[in-house]
């Protein structure tokens, strides 16, 4: 039986969630004193901002606007 879309975003949460965590590891151990230019510890810094972003992404609810509803607080018309 194939996947569902929702079990296809789950797996995909479940990986971002698993990349973070890993990540988090790796910026912990990273060795110090830290330089604020310190390329690779920026590139982890900025590794970590994205993952965070696509779980932000993958759990928000999106409003796709119709001719009843034209913005997110305007509420179903009724006739």
């Amino acid at each position: 039986m194939p996947d569902t879309y929702k079990r296809s975003i789950g797996r995909a949460l479940s990986a971002l969630r698993a990349a973070k965590a890993e990540l988090a590891a790796d910026i912990r151990a990273y060795p110090t004193p830290i330089a604020g230019c310190d390329a690779q510890f920026n590139y982890l810094l900025a590794e970590r901002q994205r993952i965070s972003a696509a779980i932000g992404v993958l759990g928000e609810e999106v409003f796709i606007p119709t001719p009843r509803t034209p913005s997110a607080n305007a509420g179903v018309e009724s006739r």
